[in-house]
């Protein structure tokens, strides 16, 4: 009887949850390890740090995603190095053996080694800090309102750092709840003093977009009545003051750094294997100087002749990276295997209600229409059919009565001096 090959994959991302469904009931054996039990629907990450929508709607377990599964297995575990002699995946509870190895750790928040900020301010990489700004932000509110002072100046300035689709999504999208939803929460509080402040290291927001869909962007935030801040630095945050290298101070107590990622590196690696916290990869995504082991996804460095500078880490390239690896696992000879190559098919971003801007590679269209078309592509994009129709339900209702029911804070239970 023939032994199946054993495929593990590192990370249930994009890249690595791609994989794993291309390879799925076909003659493999295959285990994802992750340190979460569930894939996440990073896209739409802000709309839960801002209320929109639950975690559990761009949420899907593992187990539940692969329960009808011959030959995909889940082990919730956090990886902590590769032995590539031995060919083994070590973690804290097992290790795990391996004929083949994929790497889709994808990325984390790059705070440029400053610790403070690290420590200080919010990320948005994953579920847990989504729902931490959206209690941060909340329980602001509900202290000032005991207060019923503005002795603190930082608890009315919601800063934003990084300009790219992240920032500009949540900036507008803490906007829209500063006009809409706080007024009618807090009554008696006076939010003409609540600024949205988003700080960009470019000229313009959304750089790598088209000249329009900046333009547009830029229009849209001063529409919305956020304060952009262009070609500022970020130098350091202490908890109470944002400082810029121009000398401006801005006093906040919510903060939120979306400037940039860095990836997920496990140890076991040389130096030499890595470009920019990327493994380096060939055209057929295995790492520089293995022969068994591949990186996908964010944490590839791949260069093209159309990329030389490696690919966008975005999610499209994950996604596709992923399905070309698995349909080469599934051919028998390595000679038929496939290069991948990167096939841009445009960006988007939005910047509240029927404001958005569309790059395609045919047209360029911003608005209401961009607006809808944002809506619809990311609504198809989520997985389960349960999801797809409790995120549309959600928006319907903020679209027609400009509030949401999902405001809850949600704090860690102390319990014997530890959080529970």
């Amino acid at each position: 009887m023939e032994t199946r090959e054993k495929i593990i994959i590192i990370g249930g991302g994009f890249a690595g949850l791609q994989l794993a469904k291309t390879l799925n009931n076909k003659n493999k054996k295959v285990i994802v390890l992750d340190r979460v039990n569930h894939h996440m629907f990073q896209p739409l990450f802000y709309q839960v740090a801002c209320g929109r929508i639950e975690p559990s709607n761009i949420s899907f377990p593992f187990r539940k995603i692969f329960q009808q599964s011959r030959n995909t297995q889940f082990r919730l575990t956090e990886v902590k190095e590769i032995d590539p002699v031995h060919n083994k995946v070590i973690t804290d509870e097992a290790e795990f053996t391996y004929d083949k190895l994929i790497i889709a750790t994808g990325c984390k928040t790059n705070f440029f080694g400053n610790k403070d900020m690290e420590s200080k301010a919010f990320g948005m990489k994953n579920t847990q800090e989504a729902i931490s700004i959206r209690n941060h932000v909340l329980m602001t509110f509900e202290k000032l309102i005991l207060e019923k002072s503005r002795s603190d100046d930082g608890n009315w300035n919601i800063v934003i750092v990084g300009s790219g689709p992240t920032g500009v999504e949540l900036a507008g999208a803490f906007a829209e709840m500063k006009k809409e939803i706080l007024p009618r929460d807090y009554p008696y509080m006076n939010f003409d003093h609540l600024k949205i402040i988003l700080i960009s290291s470019t000229e313009k927001p959304l750089a790598v977009m088209s000249n329009e869909s900046q333009d547009k962007s830029e229009e849209y935030l001063k529409d919305l009545g956020v304060t952009f801040l262009s070609e500022e630095y970020v130098t350091e945050y202490d908890g109470d003051k944002v400082y810029m290298k121009s000398g401006k101070e801005i006093p906040s107590n919510n903060v939120i750094w979306a400037a940039g990622v860095t990836g997920n590196v496990i140890d076991g690696f040389p130096a030499e294997n890595l470009m920019r916290n990327r493994y380096i990869v060939d055209r057929y995504n295995k790492i520089k100087g293995y022969n068994n082991i591949y990186a996908i996804g964010d944490i590839a460095y791949m260069e093209t002749p159309k990329y030389p500078q490696g690919h966008p880490q975005v999610a499209n390239v994950a996604i596709n990276q992923a399905k070309n690896l698995g349909k080469n696992f599934l051919k028998k000879n390595v000679s038929e295997w496939n290069e991948y190559e990167y096939d841009d098919k445009g960006s988007l971003a939005t910047i509240g209600k029927h404001r958005a801007v569309v790059d395609l590679p045919f047209i360029k269209f911003q608005g209401f229409i961009a607006w809808y078309f944002w809506m619809f592509l990311h609504l198809m994009l989520i997985l389960s059919v349960r999801n797809k129709l409790a995120v549309f339900f959600n928006w319907m209702w903020s679209y027609f009565n400009k509030d949401s029911a999902l405001r809850l804070i949600i704090l860690p239970n102390k319990k014997n001096g530890t959080l529970q």
